[in-house]
């Protein structure tokens, strides 16, 4: 489902404090297949923010949430963003014309990054489909086989389960996700996962370690993720450690004796 641009605003305008306060508990919740934290159990998690800095936090929230609709500072004015604020935290309305602006604004910004994200990838892929070595499938994923893994093993079906370790970057390099550096590999059926990364997987041996070029389309598309602009190309390194049928039984913890004959 697309996720509008006058939707983003309308809840990183109403509701910032809100937005806040769900961005810093998710930040607290641990992710599956990551390290727990290195604070102790029953540490002192520090003192509170003090206004300055849950200003700044609640600041920063809401510029990060503009950014991720395609609002730059070429195109507003943080310092009348600034004075906005203050006139409606002491007690000033806007009109419905000036909720209309604001909806009207938000979403060109956002329709607009749309575009030029869509014409980079598109761009991206045509000359990248030039190099050597680089495959383009009828999806239009691309992918670049760096290591073939074990070619007499068996590739993993759309049901079956494998552990991976990936980098997953955008065409300007920043990395949005990596199991490298959280140290823990990730396991997940094939089907849970994106287009691109299920077509690719079932064409994967193991022990093979490929590149994956993976267009909008095949990845969130105009939806992205919080660190994935809407209509993104995405890069990632994937190693392909292992595969276990979807049937197969539970393995036995270590140390188990082996079963009697």
């Amino acid at each position: 489902m697309k996720k509008s641009g006058t939707r983003i605003w309308h809840q990183a305008l109403g509701l910032m404090i809100l937005t806040a306060v769900a961005a810093l508990g998710a930040a607290q919740t641990p992710s599956p297949n990551r390290p727990p934290p290195n604070t102790a159990e029953g540490a002192d998690p520090g003192p509170p923010p003090t206004p300055e800095q849950i200003s700044y936090l609640v600041g920063l929230v809401f510029g990060s949430q503009m950014h991720s609709t395609g609002v730059t500072p070429g195109n507003i004015k943080p310092e009348s963003v600034v004075r906005g604020i203050s006139d409606g935290l002491q007690g000033k309305q806007p009109s419905a014309t000036d909720q209309q602006q604001v909806q009207s604004y938000a979403r060109s910004m956002h329709e607009a990054m749309l575009a030029r994200n869509e014409a980079a990838a598109k761009d991206f892929l045509g000359r990248n489909s030039k190099i050597k070595g680089v495959v383009a499938t009828a999806s239009g994923l691309q992918y670049k086989i760096i290591k073939a893994g074990d070619k007499k093993a068996a590739s993993p079906g759309p049901t079956d389960i494998v552990t991976v370790d990936y980098r997953g970057k955008l065409i300007d390099g920043v990395e949005f996700d990596s199991s490298y550096s959280r140290g823990v590999p990730n396991t997940f059926p094939v089907n849970g996962v994106i287009k691109g990364w299920q077509e690719a997987l079932v064409m994967m041996k193991p022990g093979a370690d490929w590149q994956l070029f993976v267009p909008p389309e095949l990845a969130y598309g105009p939806r992205g993720q919080s660190k994935i602009p809407p209509n993104s190309l995405l890069i990632f390194d994937v190693e392909l450690k292992s595969v276990e049928a979807a049937n197969a039984p539970p393995k036995a913890p270590p140390g188990t004796p082996p079963p009697r004959k």
